[in-house]
């Protein structure tokens, strides 16, 4: 479903529910006399909403930025691969010739088999790592007789380790989804903050329910932007293997 459609109809549904449910209860009490909780229970809302919103907000940013950093990091592990192929050009041919190939198979092993793993909140396998590995033993036995080609080795070196760091970063952000307590302070405190409304008193029927839905509403809101936040490669905001579908362009066309 589109992520718009489906944000549309989780926050008009939670708006909906609680519009009946405060009209049901508003009925259901008594009316005479609820307007003497408005003073405590808005000093209650103050604080729990508030608490709420600092917990939301924080959460937010923290998906936010966690995302974009997943992005850049993206970039920089493709960008490393590249300057990895291209490092060992001045090598015996050999050397480079086994190094684009292990650089293409392994940009096609993250584009075509870890992304979707990642998008699923799955545990990425060891193919990866064995290219990486392999990678890396055929760098650091090339044989080099120049000081141009010691150079280029060490650099291709450097170049695989900066994919190792970044691989690493890429892996923990696809495990990174907000933790079972970080979710039930949030929900707790998004039904606590809807409950106190309904001990509210003072508008009129129609408008005490839209007053409730509209902030039950916000909530819903909230929540579906951290669910589809929480996993950087999945979710509305997903990051695609765009990197990886660029990288491997170049490194099959040498350039």
């Amino acid at each position: 479903m589109n992520l718009y459609v489906s944000g549309i109809l989780c926050v008009a549904g939670t708006m909906i529910a609680t519009g009946v449910l405060a009209v049901v209860l508003r009925r259901a009490r008594q009316v005479e006399g609820r307007e003497a909780n408005n003073e405590l229970a808005g000093q209650v809302f103050t604080v729990v909403g508030g608490v709420n919103v600092v917990i939301a907000a924080f959460v937010l940013i923290s998906l936010f930025d966690a995302t974009d950093q997943a992005q850049d990091n993206s970039y920089a592990e493709a960008n490393a691969l590249v300057a990895t192929q291209w490092s060992v050009d001045s090598l015996p041919s050999a050397t480079s010739r086994r190094v684009h190939e292990l650089t293409k198979s392994y940009a096609q092993i993250v584009a075509g088999k870890e992304w979707a793993t990642m998008a699923d909140g799955g545990e990425v396998g060891q193919q990866g790592w064995d290219v990486l590995a392999e990678l890396q033993t055929t760098i650091q036995q090339a044989k080099t007789t120049t000081e141009r080609q010691e150079q280029s080795r060490a650099e291709a070196a450097n170049q695989v380790w900066k994919v190792y760091e970044a691989r690493q970063t890429r892996l923990n952000s696809s495990g990174s989804n907000v933790s079972s307590v970080v979710w039930f302070a949030i929900l707790i405190g998004s039904i606590m903050s809807v409950a106190l409304m309904f001990m509210f008193g003072g508008p009129g029927l129609i408008s005490y329910s839209f007053i409730v839905s509209l902030l039950a509403g916000a909530i819903g809101l909230m929540l579906f932007a951290i669910y589809q936040l929480q996993n950087p490669f999945s979710g509305g905001a997903s990051i695609g293997p765009d990197a990886f579908v660029a990288a491997l362009a170049r490194l099959t066309t040498g350039g």
